[in-house]
C-alpha cells in the first residue's frame, strides 16, 4: 500500500521526466503510525515530492493510478515489515517496482524488524504468507513472480532497522540518501554522527509534547553542560516539525539577547521562518509589535528556543503566548532547572512540563565512546578494561565521550591509551573545559567561590554541614547560592542529603583553582597537604585556620571533615 502526498509536478526532481521524487510501498498496519509516517513526514517537510494515495483504495485490485505513480517516481522505497508479504497489493507493487528498476529508477529497500534473508529466502512469516497465497490463488505463475521479486529485492543493499540500531539512525540515512539523489538545496538541522541514546530521549519528550492534543503546551529541557540538550532538541525538531503549519529553531538566544541588534535579529529569524519568509520589515514598522503577538493566532506552530537562561528572553520573543493556535508547541532549552517554575508562573494559561536530561547509561556510554574511538559499537579485543576506565572517568557525559573517543582514534596502542587516561585525569581536555566552564562563567562571584569550595573540599558532605561551614567562613547565609548552583545543574543533593557534583564538573573546578592560584599572589586554595610547601614562595599574606563549633545533628559529619586539618585549608578571605 502506498502512503503518498500528491503535489503535482516537482521542481526539485533531478530529471524532468519524473512527476514525483519518491514512492513508498509499505504495509499500513505495521508501520503507518511509526517508522513510515515519520520518514514520510520528514521528507514532505523538507520539500521532497512524495506520491500519496489519499483515496485509501480498498480491495485486491491494484489501481492503474498506483502503477502510474510508481512509473513516475524517481526513487522507489520498499519498507519490508513482518506482514508486508501477506498483502497481495504490496506484492503487486513490488513486482512493478522491480520492473521499473530495470529502467534505471532507484530502488531503496528498508528491512523493518525483519532480516533481509527472510525476504530473500522467503523464511518465517514470508514463507508462511507465500504458502497461503499458493493455496488461495489458482494462478501459480503469479505467486512465482512474487517469489522471484522477493528474492531480487532481498538481495539489494538497503537498511536494516533492528532493536540494536536506532530508528533515528535509519531515517537519517535514508533521508540523506534521498537528498543526495534529488539534489535539493537543504541545510540539515540535526547533524548527529552517532545518535546513541537519542531515540529513547526523543520518545520521552514527545510523550510530554503529545502533539495530537489540542492544548498549547511548553516543555523545558535542562541538564548538565555537555549533556546534549541542543542535540536532542534538533533531533526532536526534525522528527516532529512537519506536523506544524509553521516552525522555527532559534539558536543562541542568551548570546544574541545581550544587544538590541541581537534581539531584533532573533525576532526577524522567528518571524521569517513562521511566516514563510516574510520579515518584520516587510510587514511594516507599525505592525511589528502586534504582528509578533498575533502571527501565531491562526497557525499551529512549533518554536524551539535554544540556550535560554532568563524569563525576559522568552517574553521578548514570544510576548504573552496567549494567542497561539490550539496544538502549538514551544520547547525551551536551558541550563537552569528553575526556569520551568518561573515560566509556569508567568505563562499560567499554558501547560509547562519539565524534562531533565540525564547522562547516558553504561551501555549507551560504551557504544557512543566506541563509535568514536574504534568506529565500531563495542570495544576491540584487549581494550575492554581500558574502555571501562574511560567510561568511569566520563560518567555518561556525551561531550566527554565524543571528544575523548575522537582523540583516541585511530590509535591502536594500549600504552598510548593508558597514558592518555592518566593525562585526562590530571588535566581536563581544553575542549571539554571550555563547554563546562560556560555555566561557571555565568555565576555571580559569591556563587563561583562556593562552587570552588565544594569542588575542592566540601563535595560529599551533608548539605547542612556545607551550609554551616560556608556561613562561618563568609558571614552570610549561603542557602540561596547553593540553590542556584543546584538549579543550574552544577551541583546536586543525593538521596542522603549530601552535596555532590559530576566528576568532570569537579575536575573543571579544580582546574580553575589551579589557574587562579598562578595569577593571585594574595589568596590560594590548598588542595592537599603537599601544597602547603609552596606557601613561602607564593607571597601569601596570611593563612587563616578554621575552628568551628557544629550543632547537632551535623557534628559527626563535621568532625569527620575536620579530622585532618592540615589537608583541608579553606580560603576564607
Amino acid at each position: 500500500m502506498a502512503f503518498p502526498i500528491n503535489k503535482g509536478d516537482s521542481s526539485s526532481s533531478s530529471t524532468s521526466q519524473y512527476r514525483y521524487d519518491v514512492f513508498v510501498s509499505f504495509r499500513g498496519e505495521d508501520t503507518r503510525n511509526n517508522f513510515t509516517s515519520i520518514l514520510i513526514g520528514i521528507l514532505d517537510h523538507h520539500g521532497i515530492n512524495i506520491f500519496r494515495d489519499d483515496e485509501h483504495l480498498r480491495g485486491e485490485e491494484i489501481s492503474d493510478k498506483l502503477f502510474e505513480a510508481i512509473e513516475s517516481s524517481r526513487i522507489l522505497i520498499i519498507v519490508f515489515s513482518k506482514n508486508y508479504v501477506f498483502s497481495t497489493w504490496c506484492l503487486k507493487e513490488l513486482v512493478k517496482i522491480l520492473e521499473c528498476r530495470k529502467k534505471d529508477q532507484i530502488v531503496l529497500p528498508i528491512f523493518y524488524k525483519v532480516d533481509p534473508s527472510e525476504v530473500r529466502d522467503q523464511k518465517g512469516k514470508f514463507g508462511e504468507a507465500l504458502t497461503e497465497h499458493e493455496t488461495k490463488f489458482k494462478d501459480k505463475m503469479e505467486v512465482q513472480k512474487w517469489r522471484i521479486a522477493l528474492r531480487e529485492a532481498g538481495s539489494i543493499g538497503g537498511w536494516h532497522c533492528t532493536k540494536d540500531r536506532p530508528q533515528f539512525t535509519v531515517i537519517k540515512e535514508v533521508f540523506e540518501e534521498i537528498i543526495s539523489r534529488v539534489k535539493l538545496n537543504y541545510t540539515k538541522i540535526s547533524d548527529v554522527k552517532y545518535p546513541v541514546g537519542i531515540d529513547s530521549r526523543v520518545e520521552d519528550i514527545n510523550y510530554l509534547l503529545d502533539i495530537d492534543s489540542n492544548d498549547v503546551r511548553m516543555v523545558v529541557i535542562h541538564g548538565l553542560p555537555g549533556i546534549g540538550k541542543t542535540t536532542i532538541a534538533k533531533a526532536i525538531y526534525d522528527v516532529i516539525a512537519y506536523h506544524f503549519e509553521g516552525s522555527s529553531f532559534v539558536e543562541n538566544v542568551k548570546e544574541n539577547s545581550r544587544t538590541n541588534d541581537g534581539k531584533h535579529q532573533l525576532r526577524e529569524t522567528l518571524c521569517s521562518e513562521i511566516l514563510g519568509g516574510r520579515t518584520l520589515k516587510e510587514l511594516g514598522a507599525i505592525k511589528k509589535i502586534n504582528e509578533r503577538k498575533e502571527m501565531p493566532q491562526h497557525k499551529r506552530i512549533l518554536i524551539i528556543l535554544d540556550d535560554v537562561d532568563e524569563l525576559i528572553q522568552v517574553t521578548d520573543l514570544l510576548g504573552e503566548c496567549n494567542c497561539f493556535a490550539s496544538g502549538s508547541r514551544i520547547i525551551i532549552i536551558t541550563r537552569d532547572g528553575k526556569l520551568q517554575s518561573t515560566l509556569q508562573e508567568d505563562y499560567h494559561h499554558l501547560t509547562v512540563y519539565n524534562y531533565k536530561l540525564k547522562e547516558l547509561d553504561k551501555h549507551e556510554s560504551c557504544e557512543l565512546f566506541c563509535q568514536h574511538a574504534f568506529k565500531e559499537n563495542k570495544p576491540k579485543k584487549g581494550y575492554s578494561e581500558l574502555v571501562d576506565q574511560f567510561l568511569s572517568y566520563t560518567k555518561g557525559l556525551p561531550l566527554a565521550l565524543k571528544v575523548i573517543g575522537s582523540n583516541l582514534y585511530p590509535r591502536d596502542d594500549i600504552r598510548y591509551w593508558k597514558s592518555a587516561l592518566d593525562k585526562y585525569k590530571r588535566i581536563l581536555n581544553p575542549n571539554i573545559l571550555e563547554v563546562l566552564k560556560i555555566s561557571y562563567n555565568g555565576l555571580e562571584e559569591s556563587q563561583q567561590h562556593i562552587f570552588l569550595d565544594i569542588a575542592s573540599c566540601l563535595k560529599g558532605l551533608h548539605k547542612d554541614v556545607v551550609e554551616h561551614v560556608l556561613e562561618s567562613c563568609n558571614s552570610y547565609d549561603p542557602y540561596i547560592d547553593i540553590e542556584i548552583l543546584k538549579d543550574k545543574s552544577l551541583i546536586f543533593v543525593d538521596e542522603y542529603d549530601k552535596l555532590s557534583m559530576h566528576d568532570l564538573m569537579q575536575q573543571m573546578g579544580l582546574e580553575i583553582i589551579k589557574q587562579e592560584s598562578k595569577v593571585s599572589k594574595k589568596h590560594k586554595r590548598l588542595l592537599c597537604y603537599d601544597d602547603a610547601s609552596e606557601l613561602p614562595d607564593t607571597g601569601l599574606e596570611e593563612v587563616e585556620g578554621i575552628t568551628l563549633c557544629f550543632p547537632q545533628p551535623i557534628k559527626k559529619d563535621a568532625n569527620r571533615f575536620w579530622k585532618d586539618e592540615k589537608s583541608q585549608i579553606l580560603d576564607c578571605s
